[in-house]
């Protein structure tokens, strides 16, 4: 017979994480995040920063009076509005406020995606994988793993704020910017990250599986975005839409007017939000078991389909949602834009040659606004298949891919398969964004003529969207640990794009974008050549991924 003796004054055994506090344990595994984001956290903290300093210093450097005269008349066209905001203080234009007005959004969204893949990575990811019931089984609070993602995401957006207020103020610009307005402009964009941080804490609590409560969270930005554009390029045209720029997370941080109206009042918004969203998904944490979600699996049938008895079938399967999901945008924004197109067209005559020059309008504005949205559509769908490639890392670190390999499916028809309908998911996207564009224009126009190069020009840039899947699978299945790296080549891509011609680039530097050589059709011809080579090279780095993927061992935890 054995006996134990207990140390004087321990614990009972019944003294559980409960009895402690749903907060035990939160520093350490606060520590332990931080340990595990040494590299994350200064490449998206100074990243961001970085790309925040060039645009402020290369816009200081090249703008003049004449320039930015050019810029202010320029703002003032809807699409300009879409793509930057509604630019306050424009009237009396500054480099600042150009910055300011053109600019920060995306970073917003940079910081928002920050903060949606922090929680994630820390809350959903761990229960996914099986971690979190191995940390859960010491003494540890129940909400303590969300709490410490929310002060990581927290310290990361305060991060950021207060170095882009920083780099703002020692910006070679003229005028010299204030210090206050500098802090704000930093400042929104910390809080629009803080925004998504408290709504991906409420998505990563609704399904069993990270990539959903990310894609969730994602559209909630995308719909963000959407609705912000409607709101500003109906202010840009005195009409009476503009209260949606304030149903937006990203409209409430560019209603602060930085260097001109320096309201510091709408950030409470955003507070509030990141506020609210912690607390409701406190609350459905405590409501779910560990690693289910809110929202109940559906049970499938217990045999499957014969249509699925195939490794493409069961990767459509896989990616059926969040294509489903991404069809919904695509159409609801080609048919929104599209709408406009009437309203530019009225409006061509007050228009200034710098418009057309960069929409490409050569041949007209409108065909000029149509061509520049293809490319639009085109940038969003490359952010479309650079995430699906990284959820087929997820389900291979989430051992789904092994199961799979082990039955007669070779490792080339499964990445093959994913890669097949990634690739048609892209340009089933494309098509159904020209039709919707199409559709918004002939709703708008009363005139069918453009219905059918409109859907020609938005579905040619597949071409560039499949480059980036090839470059995404040949780093996944060469170094699947560096596909993210995938994304500064896209952020580069989407600057030249949107930004090239205003930073006035040389076009040597312009042609390094895979966005440039296809062409703004209807405005311009198509060029086939381009479609082709852009094609082929996706499908050579296709090939290398998938001889990479061959040879390497999987990644299992």
């Amino acid at each position: 017979m054995t006996a134990v003796t207990e140390r004087p004054g321990a614990a009972p055994p019944a003294a559980t994480a409960r009895q402690r506090g749903t907060l035990t344990g939160t520093g350490t595994l606060l520590r332990f995040m931080l340990r595990r984001d040494r590299v994350r956290l200064p490449a998206w903290v100074l990243g961001l920063t970085a790309l925040w300093a060039y645009f402020a210093n290369a816009l200081g450097t090249i703008m003049d009076a004449e320039s930015l005269s050019a810029m202010a008349t320029m703002a003032a066209n809807p699409v300009m509005a879409l793509i930057g905001g509604p630019g306050y203080g424009f009237d009396d234009i500054t480099v600042a406020r150009l910055v300011a007005g053109f600019y920060a959004l995306y970073l917003m969204l940079g910081a928002a995606f920050m903060s949606i893949t922090t929680l994630s990575r820390h809350t959903r990811v761990e229960e996914q994988t099986g971690r979190a019931e191995l940390v859960r089984a010491n003494v540890l609070g129940r909400h303590a793993q969300l709490t410490a993602a929310l002060i990581m995401a927290v310290v990361m957006n305060l991060l950021v704020a207060a170095l882009i207020g920083v780099v703002t103020l020692g910006a070679a610009i003229d005028p010299p910017p204030e210090a206050g307005s500098s802090l704000l402009m930093g400042a929104g964009i910390g809080a629009t990250g803080l925004a998504f941080a408290g709504i991906a804490a409420i998505t990563t609590q609704l399904s069993a599986f990270s990539r959903a409560g990310s894609g969730i969270a994602g559209a909630v930005l995308g719909a963000a975005f959407v609705v912000r554009g409607i709101g500003d390029m109906s202010t840009a045209q005195d009409g009476g839409l503009g209260w949606l720029s304030w149903l937006s997370p990203l409209g409430w941080a560019q209603q602060t007017a930085p260097f001109t109206l320096d309201r510091w009042w709408p950030l409470l918004l955003s507070v509030a939000l990141a506020v609210a969203g912690a607390g409701v998904g406190y609350a459905l944490q405590a409501r779910r078991d560990l690693a289910a979600g809110v929202l109940p699996d559906r049970l499938g049938a217990a045999r499957a389909a014969r249509w699925l008895r195939s490794p493409l079938a069961l990767a459509y399967r896989l990616q059926r949602p969040s294509i489903i999901g991404w069809s919904v945008a695509m159409v609801l924004a080609g048919v929104t834009f599209g709408a406009f197109a009437e309203p530019m067209q009225e409006g061509a005559a007050d228009m200034p040659e710098e418009i057309v020059a960069v929409m490409g309008g050569a041949d007209g504005l409108l065909e000029g606004y149509l061509g520049f949205m293809g490319i639009y559509f085109a940038l969003v769908v490359a952010a479309y298949v650079i995430l699906s490639v990284q959820s087929l890392r997820g389900e291979e670190q989430g051992v789904r891919t092994e199961p799979v390999l082990a039955t007669a499916v070779s490792r080339s028809s499964w990445l093959g398969s994913w890669t097949a309908v990634t690739a048609a998911g892209a340009l089933w996207l494309l098509l159904l964004a020209g039709l919707g564009q199409g559709a918004g224009t002939l709703i708008g126009t009363g005139s069918g003529e453009l219905f059918g190069p409109v859907v020609l020009g938005h579905a040619v840039h597949v071409a560039a969207a499949w480059l980036f899947l090839g470059l995404a699978v040949a780093l996944y299945g060469l170094a699947p640990r560096l596909v993210g790296l995938v994304w500064i080549v896209f952020v580069y891509g989407t600057v030249l794009s949107l930004f090239g011609e205003m930073l006035e680039f040389d076009q040597a530097m312009l042609d390094t974008s895979p966005f440039q050589h296809i062409g703004q059709h209807p405005a311009e011809t198509i060029s086939w050549g381009a479609v082709g080579i852009l094609t082929a090279v996706g499908a050579l780095l296709v090939g290398a991924g998938a001889a990479g993927f061959r040879r390497r061992d999987l990644i299992t935890a």
